[in-house]
């Protein structure tokens, strides 16, 4: 397989992660990752003049672009798209123990969710909150 065609790929996957985390810093790892496909396509072998290409990159645009995404952020209106699953209701996939986390869907995702109470496959639950991975759930009406 050729070279520009794993940095593609390399690529493609930081963009989906990207989507679902949405803090740009995996896009410009993106952005640095198309770079050094192209130098690739046009110069293969050059291993080295990529990797440091990209790294260039993907440096000016964390430089550059960081206070645009501080002030993108913070201004009036700006939600996470993770925060907007707080009161939101889903579904217990897997089992959830007050020690012992499981799995939970909200809308069309699955979390990893935690609870102060023994929730079983099927109950209904409301997300109370979120921490980086794991929402917090309890049982909706309860």
């Amino acid at each position: 397989m050729e070279l520009w065609v794993i940095w593609l790929i390399l690529a493609g996957i930081l963009i989906v992660v990207e989507m679902l985390t949405l803090t740009f810093y995996l896009l410009w790892l993106a952005i640095g990752a198309i770079v050094a496909a192209v130098i690739d396509w046009f110069w293969p072998g050059s291993f080295v003049v990529e990797l440091v290409a990209g790294c260039i990159i993907v440096l000016i645009l964390t430089i550059f672009t960081g206070p645009i995404t501080r002030r993108f952020h913070s201004s009036k209106g700006f939600k996470d798209a993770v925060d907007e699953l707080v009161g939101k209701q889903g579904i217990v996939l897997e089992d959830i123990a007050a020690d012992v986390p499981g799995i939970v869907k909200v809308g069309n995702e699955t979390w990893s969710a935690a609870s102060n109470e023994r929730l079983l496959k099927g109950d209904t639950v409301r997300v109370v909150s979120r921490g980086s991975a794991v929402l917090q759930v309890e049982k909706w009406g309860g």
